[in-house]
């Protein structure tokens, strides 16, 4: 798994839509990363009208200008959250997909190292760690 935002010039520039504000305003509120049809489901069952397409349009506007964060599944799907803007990693349970941003100047300090090393410039780095949150660990025991 591993989160992928990119910014493109035009892109980033896209209007606002009435949907698009819904799906930022949920994802606001969500601490773990959702699927599109989740999304869509919960925003459904809230009394929304929104297309299951529209959701997967506007969740990658969203990814591409770098407002929410994206995962790699194992089996190939995209699971979405908002984030903070600063430069993170993610902590994910693999139980109840609670997720925590975490900071990891370690892995910035070695990425660095690593790519001057090799004579690699304007690297970047993706680190997910994935385990299980304190509810889930005390709920098996």
């Amino acid at each position: 798994m591993s989160p992928q935002a990119s910014s493109t010039g035009t892109d980033a520039v896209r209007r606002d839509t009435p949907q698009r504000r819904a799906l930022r305003e949920h994802l606001e509120g969500t601490e773990s990363f959702v699927s599109a049809q989740q999304l869509h489901d919960q925003l459904r069952a809230g009394g929304s009208r929104i297309g299951l397409a529209t959701v997967y349009r506007g969740l990658q506007t969203l990814a591409e200008s770098g407002e929410v964060d994206t995962l790699r599944t194992d089996d190939g799907g995209t699971l979405y959250r908002k984030c903070g803007e600063r430069h993170h990693h993610h902590l994910v349970c693999r139980s109840c997909g609670l997720t925590v941003e975490v900071d990891g100047p370690g892995v910035e300090t070695w990425a660095e190292q690593a790519a001057e090393a090799n004579g690699f410039s304007q690297v970047t780095h993706v680190v997910e760690l994935f385990g299980l949150c304190g509810g889930c660990t005390a709920a098996q025991a």
